[in-house]
């Protein structure tokens, strides 16, 4: 068996060597210094959509009168909503209680909480797709035995081009900061080294254009505009102009 040098075998490992400490020390291998920039988009539309609850509340000296006077006030709602053209599948029932009424009362000197009577409430969440129906659906709906209405919301059906666009308002509006800040700084924007966008935002309710035309003896109704927000984080390389 033959051996090499000592001398040759070092300066073997130094030539292996070599390369690599010259490929990290490179320029090229520094990274070039960040600028983060956050930008905005919004897109609005007139809304398509409309999403309430109705309820109906009941009261009577037993929960059986209670409750058999409810039941027949929220069907013939369910019916007169029905008859609006409202689908099944945007009919759900969202609330249901049986509660007894109190009432304070004195005997021997000590008060004491005394049953009254008892309290029913049903609640239903109707989605109402064609919004021209909403003022005279909901006129019906108290004709016909409800009296409670609350968290009527306007959105719109499919909102993706609305995001769509909110989302390219917002890389408009990263790039134009980062331009921005990058000349008035005397740098130049090299290259996008990350993009996370934050999606759509939820829909807001904005003032209408014009309102919407309801028959003279409907419930008066504004639907507004309904307004998508988006948002996104860009990270650009940059260098000395």
């Amino acid at each position: 068996m033959k051996f090499l040098p000592a001398c040759l075998i070092a300066a073997t490992l130094l030539g292996s060597l070599a390369p690599v400490a010259a490929q990290d020390l490179s320029p090229a291998a520094a990274r070039r210094p960040t600028l983060t920039v956050t930008g905005e988009g919004k897109a609005a539309g007139a809304p398509d959509m409309a999403t309430f609850s109705s309820a109906v509340v009941s009261e009577a000296k037993t929960a059986r009168e209670a409750l058999d006077a409810n039941s027949a006030s929220v069907s013939q709602m369910i019916a007169a909503i029905k008859s609006a053209g409202v689908e099944s599948r945007d009919i759900a029932t969202s609330g249901f209680s049986i509660q007894p009424q109190y009432r304070a009362v004195k005997k021997d000197g000590d008060e004491a909480a005394r049953i009254t009577g008892y309290e029913v409430r049903n609640m239903v969440t109707v989605r109402l797709r064609d919004l021209s129906k909403l003022g005279d659906l909901l006129d019906q709906v108290v004709t016909s035995g409800a009296n409670q209405i609350t968290g009527i919301a306007f959105s719109i059906a499919d909102p993706t081009a609305l995001e769509d666009a909110a989302r390219v308002g917002a890389v408009n509006d990263a790039r134009h900061r980062a331009e921005t800040v990058a000349a008035a700084a005397g740098l130049r924007l090299v290259r996008i080294v990350s993009l996370n966008s934050e999606g759509g935002m939820p829909p807001m309710p904005r003032m209408a254009a014009a309102p919407m035309m309801m028959k003279a003896d409907s419930v008066p109704v504004e639907a507004g505009e309904t307004e998508i927000r988006s948002s996104v984080t860009i990270v650009y390389e940059i260098e000395p102009l």
